[in-house]
């Protein structure tokens, strides 16, 4: 059978990590988080104290290499072969990374490793450029969005599982700054490509997000086996 690429797109918190993990588990597809990429170099970047530095950084994304393991539903990320999956996701490497991947040359880098990762189907690849910049002929085209006050209580909420306690109107400040940053920049901004299909999540169960996805996914290799069948 025809191996898929799938593109899911859409802001901070709306949901695509989990859709995309799980649409990936269902389909045996590989799952590619390309914003745990940005996090990676942000979080290289903080550590090596060169947040504000723009060659270095360039020079940094050029120079590592990161790895992305998806095993039994779970992301790993491994930066020259060490694991930093939960260090990316603190706080501060959320209120560094927009900044940091906005940068030419860093987007320029990591796109042509993600082509690299997804050019032979069976993937599964969410981020906020992936059906506008790296993957724009994709078979399916997703972008997930949601309301402010559920992105950030889902943002609240991951926190609160990890023991941080986090103030909610600091993270829907959070996620309103990066979505700006996002939407604004130059350099692949986040948007909806005319032909993706837009599912606001705010009201859905993740398996309701993940079937929608599911009947699109169905729909085009039907089609596939139809042309073929009368080729």
């Amino acid at each position: 059978m025809d191996k898929l690429i799938i593109a899911i797109d859409g802001p901070a918190s709306s949901g695509k990590s989990t859709t995309a993990k799980l649409l990936a588990e269902k389909l045996g597809y590989l799952y590619i988080d390309t914003g745990a990429m940005y996090r990676a170099i942000t979080l290289m970047a903080l550590r090596n104290n060169i947040v504000n530095n723009q060659e270095e950084i360039i020079k940094l994304a050029r120079n590592l290499d990161i790895e992305l393991k998806f095993e039994n539903g779970q992301i790993s990320v491994f930066v020259d072969g060490v694991d930093v999956s939960e260090d990316i996701r603190s706080l501060e490497v959320s209120n560094n990374v927009s900044p940091i991947s906005k940068i030419e040359e860093v987007r320029k880098i990591l796109v042509e490793k993600q082509r690299l990762m997804g050019k032979n189907g069976g993937v599964v690849m969410e981020g906020r450029d992936i059906t506008t910049v790296v993957f724009p002929n994709a078979d399916v085209k997703i972008f997930l969005t949601a309301t402010i006050d559920e992105r950030a209580k889902r943002r609240v909420k991951e926190y609160h599982s990890k023991g941080i306690d986090i103030d909610f109107e600091k993270v829907v400040e959070n996620i309103k700054e990066r979505d700006r940053i996002d939407s604004s920049r130059e350099v692949s901004p986040l948007k909806k490509s005319d032909d993706a299909i837009e599912i606001d999540t705010s009201y859905l169960t993740i398996d309701q997000q993940v079937n929608a996805i599911l009947e699109k996914v169905n729909e085009v290799l039907s089609k596939r086996i139809n042309n073929k069948a009368g080729s």
